[in-house]
């Protein structure tokens, strides 16, 4: 996809979203249908995966793409009826295993497990990976009432005798992972830089002692070491597109994280008191990151589990070519 064809799909995908964000979930889920999301997640998966959820985090949307994104990963063809079944909070390790033909699962699931007809299951069964096709009768899920409710995220248990299983490829798991951690940090960068966009339309209206604040010295500083934030952000996304792996992925994810958490500090300061209600949409971005950041493991543990990999292996791996 060349240049002119992906600003092309970046103004239609922004365009879509914003016109069907009102109306919710199901609203962006359909009109992301319609303007091709499955046939441009398998023809164009980097594009289809920076743009969507770029778009999803920057204007507040709400979808379940991220289960299309995971099963594509897996190899299974993504429909809108198909929910994959997510590791719990904070994990990323699969969320299920088969014992004979009985699959025990918990994990967290985005709300088409409300509306699918099957939910996808990656199951361990010790050293082998094994997927399986449950009935959305045999879900339990409850929906999430935390920091973000909007979100739609669902706690989910499985307990079910199932007829047939697929055995996986090794590494299909970490893949589907990689690639569900490059979408949801692509959302926090975008809910990043419309932190810092309201902040700093907040600063050029707000006139403290006869002068805009955004020429006050201390409230550029901060404004600033958000912006490297962001700018840093969607750097490694971009490295960890040009050069996809595990590790790359993973290090995308973590700096996405912690990211988030700058931003989210220095805006707030500068937004002040209108910050830290709920009468200013900042509320929403700040909610949405914090909720994302703990999907496919959180930034502290993702680095600390990369250090381990370091000093176990002694190896510093080369993430990109120079």
């Amino acid at each position: 996809m060349d240049a002119d064809d992906r600003a092309l799909l970046e103004a239609t995908a922004r365009k879509a979203i914003a016109g069907a964000a009102a109306g919710g979930r199901e609203a962006v889920d359909a009109v992301l249908a319609e303007i091709g999301w499955l046939d441009l997640l398998h023809d164009e998966p980097r594009a289809a995966v920076d743009v969507v959820f770029n778009a999803l985090g920057a204007l507040g949307g709400t979808a379940t793409v991220l289960d299309d994104v995971v099963v594509s990963a897996l190899g299974v063809e993504p429909r809108a009826e198909l929910g994959v079944l997510l590791p719990p909070f904070a994990s990323w390790r699969p969320p299920g295993r088969i014992e004979g033909s009985h699959v025990h699962a918990s994990g967290l699931a985005t709300a088409r497990a409300g509306a699918a007809d099957a939910m996808w299951v990656v199951c361990s069964a010790g050293t082998e990976l094994w997927g399986v096709t449950v009935p959305i009768s045999v879900v339990d899920s409850v929906v999430v009432r935390g920091i973000d409710p909007d979100a739609g995220f669902r706690s989910v248990r499985v307990e079910a005798d199932v007829a047939g299983a697929t055995r996986l490829d090794a590494g299909a798991w970490e893949s589907a992972v990689a690639f569900g951690r490059r979408a949801v940090a692509h959302e926090i960068a975008g809910a990043s830089r419309a932190m810092l966009d309201l902040a700093c339309a907040h600063a050029l209206e707000r006139v403290q002692f006869g002068r805009p604040i955004a020429r006050f010295q201390a409230v550029r500083h901060r404004l600033a070491d958000a912006l490297v934030a962001v700018e840093s952000l969607e750097a490694a996304l971009g490295a960890a597109g040009d050069e996809p792996s595990v590790e790359t992925a993973a290090l995308a994810k973590a700096i996405a994280g912690r990211s988030a958490r700058t931003v989210a500090a220095q805006c707030q300061q500068v937004l002040a008191g209108i910050g830290f209600t709920t009468d200013h949409l900042f509320h929403r971005f700040l909610k949405r990151t914090i909720a994302l950041e703990g999907l496919f493991g959180s930034a502290d543990e993702i680095v600390v589990d990369l250090g381990r990999q370091l000093v176990a292996t002694r190896r510093v791996p080369t993430l990109i070519e120079l």
